[in-house]
């Protein structure tokens, strides 16, 4: 049967012009080179090389070994390094989730820097996760899950990366625009601009509205940020947006924001892994920059 060992050997003798040559690079004895080629001689019924004078010559099964060889050593010797590389985490595909429409736009902020300092690991982003990301990463079909909402489960880990606040975007000329903050009574006549996800996952509603009991007069679900802000500055609506995100997308808008009750609602982008891949060294990588990233977003409050 043909293998590597046959083409390496092929290779390497051609390359260094003898059999007592080759055996030096190839860690082999001169007799065990002789034995395997001559073991696959026989078994295809060919001769790999004739002497002539001193050296070796190729015959036509020969050179075409040697063609292979060229082509498919050097591809053996490059996948033992990627699975090595593999072995110590540094070479591999991340399959990164989302579970909120702020968060795909923070992990923008990580990604240039992670493929400069990671150049053998790509990045997968499954965005059909985006709003399934637990069940995903349990069932390993992500990575890594980048979410607002850490669950407690033995089998995850969640690690905060960043710190921010909900606040509520008005026009500049609105009427609550002079308030320090809002109290649920304030909502009662405005329609709420939100991105397109239920109830259960809109921290207005779980965490100020419900509880109160009350609702906005109506809520208007919008996928794009930026046009949700142009909403909000035409009058067809107030938002509640992260205030770093506010502060990126709204400069020169004529916005003011305001918090969400006395206490405020405070929020953090957390990192998901798997309890079993924290280990793993691009993983680590990536946290690193995720928190590097995190001492340069804007200042909370700051829009």
């Amino acid at each position: 049967m043909l293998d590597r060992q046959h083409l390496a050997i092929i290779r390497e003798v051609n390359r260094a012009g003898s059999v007592t040559a080759a055996s030096d690079a190839l860690n082999l004895s001169q007799s065990a080179i002789s034995h395997a080629i001559a073991k696959l001689e026989a078994r295809h019924r060919v001769q790999v090389w004739r002497k002539k004078g001193r050296s070796l010559e190729l015959t036509q099964a020969g050179e075409y070994l040697l063609r292979l060889a060229e082509r498919l050593v050097p591809e053996f010797d490059h996948a033992e390094r990627v699975l090595a590389d593999i072995s110590c985490g540094r070479r591999g595909a991340m399959r990164i989730g989302m579970e909120c429409h702020p968060c795909e736009r923070w992990l923008m902020r990580v990604t240039r820097p992670f493929l400069d300092e990671w150049p053998d690991v790509d990045i997968e982003l499954r965005s059909a996760f985006r709003f399934d990301g637990v069940a995903a990463l349990q069932a390993r079909e992500i990575d890594v899950l980048v979410t607002p909402d850490p669950v407690n489960l033995p089998e995850l880990r969640f690690e905060p990366v960043f710190d921010y606040e909900l606040r509520l975007v008005v026009p500049g000329n609105h009427v609550l625009a002079d308030k320090d903050h809002i109290e649920p009574a304030d909502l009662l006549g405005e329609n709420l601009l939100t991105v397109p996800v239920t109830v259960e996952r809109l921290d207005i509603y779980t965490r100020f509205l419900i509880l109160a009991a009350f609702r906005p007069k109506s809520r208007i679900t919008v996928e794009n940020i930026e046009l949700m802000l142009q909403l909000v500055v035409a009058g067809r609506g107030v938002a509640v947006l992260p205030d770093w995100l506010v502060q990126e997308l709204a400069f020169g808008m004529p916005l003011t924001t305001l918090g969400i009750g006395k206490s405020r609602l405070c929020k953090s982008i957390n990192v998901g892994l798997r309890h079993a891949d924290v280990g793993t060294d691009y993983l680590t990588g990536f946290m690193a920059i995720a928190k590097r990233i995190a001492t340069r977003m804007p200042n909370a409050g700051a829009a």
